[in-house]
């Protein structure tokens, strides 16, 4: 490994957010010349040096999606996060199953990104979600309905429609923010 190699990522874990953020943006430009190293960090035990592999990849053009798709089951919060929200700006359809099990994670930033990321995944998510508002907890089932209403799929509008019915205000929100993205406003049609 070249010593300037060796030098960032020192720097990506020393500690200091600053010079681990510079470290980001060089690390990233090598592409698959750090894969390896990032890969070693991945396996870690420690929750920054695994954030901050995470955070590498997020910046690379065409970062390995696997890796980030495992990632969305670390243990740590912060990892799970920083991987979701990697997906948004890298969004594969691989990782639709995982996604949707994060819409029901504990902390409520982790569901919100996971939201973020089906959205970003587009009509491909959309069965995944439909079953998510028909079949998940409550929480998920928010989650899912705004990723519903941001996708702006017609084939989401019966779906949308139900959630009209809920006894929840989050649902009913989000329900009628996405019938009005899709052009119905007020008006309702009861698909047949």
């Amino acid at each position: 490994m070249a010593e300037e190699l060796r030098t960032l990522l020192a720097e990506l874990t020393c500690g200091d957010d600053v010079r681990a953020e510079i470290a980001v943006s060089e690390l990233a430009g090598r592409g698959a010349e750090i894969l390896l190293s990032l890969k070693a960090l991945l396996d870690s035990p420690e929750v920054d040096a695994r954030w901050w592999a995470i955070r590498t990849l997020a910046q690379m053009a065409d970062p390995p999606s696997d890796w980030l798709i495992v990632a969305l089951a670390d243990p740590a919060s912060e990892v799970r996060q920083c991987a979701t929200l990697a997906l948004c700006h890298h969004p594969d359809g691989n990782a639709i199953p995982s996604l949707v099990r994060l819409l029901a994670d504990p902390e409520p930033v982790s569901a919100e990104l996971a939201a973020n990321a089906l959205t970003a995944i587009g009509g491909d998510a959309l069965p995944a979600l439909v079953e998510a508002l028909e079949k998940g907890p409550h929480k998920a089932r928010v989650e899912a309905v705004r990723a519903l209403a941001a996708i702006r799929d017609p084939r989401a509008i019966p779906s949308l429609m139900a959630a009209l019915e809920e006894d929840s205000l989050s649902m009913q929100f989000w329900a009628e923010e996405g019938l009005e993205r899709l052009g119905l406003g007020m008006v309702y049609l009861k698909p047949d």
